[in-house]
């Protein structure tokens, strides 16, 4: 049994602390090992010892040998020396090991009592929110928040200088220059050659608004990009819908890349080439990681509280896709439909950066659009707020020719409206539409449009 006398401490392991850090001036190419595990000076209970592993931490970024020499003077810089007794307290830490080879060992047991003090302040800010006698909803909303925060070892300030950031960056720039393949790979495309060529890829933290009037396709549009990312890129991602049904989400995309038209699947009128098709589609996709959410409740807390969950529990999340926006409900401001949406629109917002995946919202546009001679969709056609604008990252807009003139001449047609493009330029990219199969191509390109 715990007694009292045993709980006066937070969780700490002072040996294990001076072990990683001798660890490091025996060998200095250690610190990846650390920086593998996430291991930062805040990580470090006593005070010297975060001072230390701060400086080794500013040498390691400077490219600097790492000794006690290096680091009295990198210490000095810091003002901290003195506290330290001078360098006797290093040239005493610089001898406690023989090898490297256990340090990692130690390095976790420092991360692992880290993370049992910030379970410890966790668990004592939940018991003064409760004391405080705040709403239920609220206690249990920050409670999530601070666990997931624990699982994704989110410690440290928030606040970061602009050399660390530098050299953080530098760092990415040469990993990105020596191995490209892996540069490519952490990429999240639409695989639709003109929309890639303009937004780039599609980038963690970032909210897109797919926007369009009623029976454009927004919804095959958003299918068809996370399928694409799903079973090309082998992404996990996940759909959250409060429209369709999972079984119509499936026999959707169960008709875009078995090419069955989607007219037979609903009836059942499949012939034995259509069964042929579909076995190989179900094939392709039982080795995706397509998670399909249609029983979610409306309200953002809820959608935050299971992609948190699907995060942690998968160990994997990549794209996100909301249908659709105005049938999401906030927390506050019921009376006023313009300032709920904007809540929800930044608290998605919000959600992407904390999750660092991109999130694709789908947003019905103002009748507006069918008012004007142009029936290309503007910025200003979004229904109920211009926050949606102002947090969007880009905001792509669908237009069908076809569907306000049945005797044109471009059936099918499909203008993607980039109107907003934070990163780069804006414009419109014609993809075709092929309605029966709920599948949008590329035109004008060799592009591969098949699975």
């Amino acid at each position: 049994m715990v007694s009292l006398e045993d709980i006066k401490l937070p969780p700490h392991n002072l040996e294990a602390e001076k072990w990683a850090l001798c660890g490091v001036l025996l060998e200095n190419e250690i610190v990846y090992v650390y920086d593998g595990l996430s291991l930062n000076a805040e990580d470090f209970y006593q005070k010297e010892h975060k001072d230390i592993y701060a400086a080794m931490q500013s040498l390691w970024s400077a490219r600097k040998t790492i000794d006690v020499v290096t680091l009295a003077d990198q210490l000095g810089k810091d003002g901290v020396l003195d506290s330290l007794g001078w360098a006797d307290y290093l040239y005493e830490l610089s001898t406690f090991l023989l090898s490297v080879s256990s340090c990692a060992e130690y390095a976790k047991i420092v991360k692992e009592k880290a993370v049992l003090r910030g379970i410890l302040k966790v668990s004592q800010n939940v018991i003064g929110d409760v004391y405080e006698q705040r709403d239920t909803p609220d206690i249990l909303e920050t409670i999530e928040k601070r666990i997931f925060d624990l699982t994704q070892m989110k410690v440290g300030d928030s606040l970061h200088h602009i050399k660390d950031i530098l050299s953080q960056r530098i760092e990415e720039y040469m990993d990105v220059v020596d191995n490209p393949e892996k540069a490519e790979a952490k990429k999240i495309l639409s695989h639709y050659n003109g929309i890639d060529d303009m937004l780039g890829w599609f980038k963690s933290g970032e909210l897109i608004i797919l926007a369009a009037r009623p029976s454009m396709g927004k919804t095959a549009f958003a299918i068809n990009v996370l399928t694409n990312i799903a079973v090309k890129q082998k992404k996990s991602v996940a759909i959250f819908s409060l429209e369709m049904g999972s079984e119509q989400i499936v026999d959707r995309i169960l008709s875009t890349i078995a090419e069955v038209p989607m007219y037979k699947i609903t009836k059942g009128n499949l012939d034995s080439e259509d069964f042929s098709k579909i076995g190989e589609a179900i094939e392709v996709l039982g080795e995706s990681n397509i998670y399909i959410d249609d029983k979610w409740s409306a309200n953002i807390t809820m959608l935050r509280s299971k992609l948190r969950r699907l995060k942690i529990e998968k160990w994997a999340l990549d794209m996100v896709v909301i249908d659709y926006l105005q049938l999401m409900h906030g927390t506050n401001f019921a009376w006023n439909r313009v300032q709920e949406i904007s809540e929800i629109s930044r608290n998605l917002k919000e959600l992407a950066r904390e999750l660092e995946v991109p999130i694709m919202a789908l947003s019905q546009l103002s009748r507006a659009v069918e008012q004007r001679i142009d029936k290309k969709p503007q910025l200003s056609d979004l229904r109920e707020s211009g926050a949606i604008e102002q947090d969007a990252d880009s905001v792509l807009m669908l237009h069908r020719e076809d569907y306000y003139d049945p005797d044109t001449d471009r059936k099918g047609a499909t203008d993607v409206c980039i109107r907003k493009n934070r990163n780069g330029a804006v414009g419109e990219v014609e993809l075709h539409f092929q309605a029966n199969i709920m599948k949008f191509m590329d035109v004008h390109t060799d592009s591969d449009n098949t699975y």
